[in-house]
């Protein structure tokens, strides 16, 4: 019996890829597995989504990358965060695509590409409208030009982020604008790459206009719903899950955990729970999360800490041993990864890239 554990239903990954492929409607489908698959084991979750559409992989990172071909993964991986300084010999030979978003970036690829005698295939990235990563608006006519000069370089792709989850808002509309813009200054410099990318989850689902070529699926391939108040039949692949190690009969007034910002208002059934937050459990949630127990909704009492934090069980007839259900796809009326985004003030993402390597993974197939 394992303290806590992880399981991921990669049905349910799957059966998320196919969703989002059907509503790409002739796009292809990307999925991101970058941050060990959302923490959920990026081999495994590409081996699911693979089989449920998605055509091609995406990472933050050669390393990632590289982790996935020396899995056996041969499906296309693009790599989107790098240095200029760095080699990329080994992403090259690793047939890893790279992003580019300076000069000196393809430089180096270019480098790259003659050392190890391939050709790199690039996505320039543009920025039109994050302001994060991405070319600015008045060096991508020079970065195109750049990529078609130097040897070694195809340019497979154009892409660029959205900066909002609202696909029909005023800021989609006009990251749209420019990304076509973007599209013209590449064509009139004879630039005409085999895929364009714009989408993200929330896109892919809900606003057609942002397809392109390829829809790029992060949060909504894991299950959670990307678009606030819409449902799209995603089902969320995560279950988190711990045993009570000890359970414990307190008076009213007993001060719980760490500075006692918790006091019973009654004689108790108290509980604990061997996770805490180096293990992903938000200290801000203290006070305000809950966890499924013998199918009830029970809440946390006192601050979380480090590797533990305690339940107030109330009536409930409990023990050690008993499992404690943190969060999971909210078919029981269990606590979901969105309601301690929501405790903790983050997003979902947070959550399940947080849960830590002393939890086991257990990877399994549910039906639909």
């Amino acid at each position: 019996m394992r303290l806590s554990e992880a399981g991921v239903d990669l049905g349910a990954v799957t059966a998320n890829a196919r969703v989002i492929t059907e509503a790409a409607a002739g796009a292809e489908v990307m999925a991101v597995v970058k941050a060990d698959g959302f923490g959920h084991g990026a081999v495994e979750v590409a081996g699911a989504a693979l089989a449920g559409g998605a055509t091609r992989l995406g990472v933050t990172s050669v390393e990632e990358g590289l982790r996935l071909r020396a899995a056996g993964i041969t499906a296309p991986v693009l790599s989107w965060l790098h240095a200029p300084f760095q080699r990329f010999d080994d992403a090259l030979r690793a047939h890893i695509e790279l992003s580019a978003v300076s000069a000196g970036h393809l430089r180096a690829i270019a480098e790259a590409a003659e050392r190890t005698g391939t050709i790199a295939k690039v996505h320039l990235k543009v920025d039109t409208g994050l302001s994060r990563n991405g070319a600015p608006a008045a060096a991508w006519e020079s970065l195109v030009a750049t990529a078609g000069r130097l040897p070694g370089i195809e340019v497979r792709g154009i892409w660029s982020h959205l900066a909002g989850d609202e696909p029909e808002g005023v800021t989609t509309g006009e990251q749209i604008a420019r990304f076509d813009e973007a599209l013209r200054v590449a064509a009139k410099l004879g630039v005409r790459p085999r895929y364009r990318h714009l989408a993200n989850s929330a896109a892919a689902l809900d606003a057609p206009a942002t397809h392109y070529d390829l829809v790029r699926a992060g949060i909504g391939l894991y299950g959670i719903e990307p678009v606030p108040g819409r449902r799209h039949g995603l089902r969320p692949a995560m279950t988190l899950t711990a045993r009570l190690l000890l359970t414990k009969t307190v008076p009213a007034g007993t001060g719980v955990s760490y500075g006692h910002d918790h006091r019973t208002d009654r004689e108790t059934l108290l509980g604990l729970v061997p996770l805490g937050y180096a293990d992903g459990v938000p200290r801000p949630a203290s006070g305000r999360a809950e966890v499924w127990v013998r199918g009830e909704r029970r809440p946390v009492a006192g601050r979380i800490a480090m590797d533990q934090f305690m339940v107030d069980l109330g009536g409930l007839d409990a023990t050690h041993g008993d499992e404690v259900v943190l969060f999971g796809p909210g078919d029981r009326g269990e606590p979901t990864a969105a309601d301690w985004a929501a405790w903790a003030g983050t997003n979902p993402h947070e959550i399940l890239t947080g849960v830590g390597p002393r939890v086991p993974r257990h990877h399994h197939r549910e039906d639909p």
